[in-house]
């Protein structure tokens, strides 16, 4: 098998891309989706290769033109990205976002967690049910300061690139005694590492093993569509990385990128 550290990252790009337009040059890719303006992660730049100042120019200048009218401009690093084109964006003042830390599971997972109802999300009203949770998720965040109180457009907006990623990448719903009270997704990759994402629980529901659970349908799902190994992320600065290793995901590589907002 090739890198599993390189395989990882286009699978982390691969992942945000899906369902958007794309944009390929040689020097970047472009990726953009109109109909989610306020989306970092729906419209940004990967896999830049610019170096000398004439490319480092092209590609800030492609920024500009791809995302014009766009309230920001977003740039994910990867470790093929030139050091000079990085050091161009601190120059300019575009803010680090927080470090997120990538972990692999190769193996089996060491718990499965309880017997839980778990079904895919198909229908409207389900897609209404994972936004509700999603803006539960969003609020919960800002209360412990890792992002500014967003709008319900923003979590709107949220949930709608997330739809428009499948049927590639399957977001599934938890039930526990009779409430729909988690979701998770699972893709299974491009070149044989998947990814599972965007696991969360409701408050009240948590210490039941309901995340190992969806958890390991995801990864159920993502191998059974593919995957060999399967990736999983989590803010440096929360708690989840510590579930994630005591299941079995050792830590891999750091996911980081660069943001510019604009007036």
């Amino acid at each position: 098998m090739r890198d599993l550290v390189a395989l990882a990252y286009e699978t982390l790009d691969g992942w945000l891309a899906l369902g958007h337009e794309t944009l390929a040059t040689p020097l970047a890719r472009f990726v953009r989706e109109r109909a989610t303006p306020r989306v970092y992660d729906a419209n940004f730049a990967a896999r830049v290769r610019a170096e000398t100042p004439a490319e480092i120019e092209a590609v800030l200048a492609g920024l500009e033109r791809v995302f014009e009218g766009f309230g920001h401009r977003h740039v994910w690093w990867d470790p093929a990205m030139p050091q000079p084109f990085e050091a161009r964006l601190v120059l300019d003042g575009w803010r680090r976002q927080s470090d997120e830390v990538v972990q692999v599971l190769e193996g089996a997972l060491a718990s499965r967690g309880p017997r839980v109802e778990i079904r895919p999300v198909e229908s409207d009203e389900d897609w209404r049910t994972v936004e509700e949770l999603q803006w539960l998720e969003h609020r919960e965040e800002a209360a412990k300061g890792l992002h500014p109180a967003w709008e319900r457009e923003v979590t709107r907006q949220l949930v709608a690139a997330k739809r428009a990623k499948g049927p590639g990448v399957r977001t599934f719903l938890a039930r526990w005694d009779g409430v729909d009270g988690a979701f998770f997704s699972a893709w299974p990759g491009e070149n044989g590492v998947g990814k599972v994402e965007d696991l969360f629980t409701r408050s009240e529901l948590r210490g039941r093993g309901i995340a190992t659970a969806l958890i390991a349908a995801c990864v159920d799902d993502a191998r059974a569509r593919g995957a060999g190994p399967v990736l999983i992320g989590a803010r440096a600065d929360d708690t989840p990385k510590r579930m994630y290793a005591s299941l079995g995901f050792r830590p891999l590589c750091v996911r980081r990128s660069y943001l510019r907002l604009r007036g």
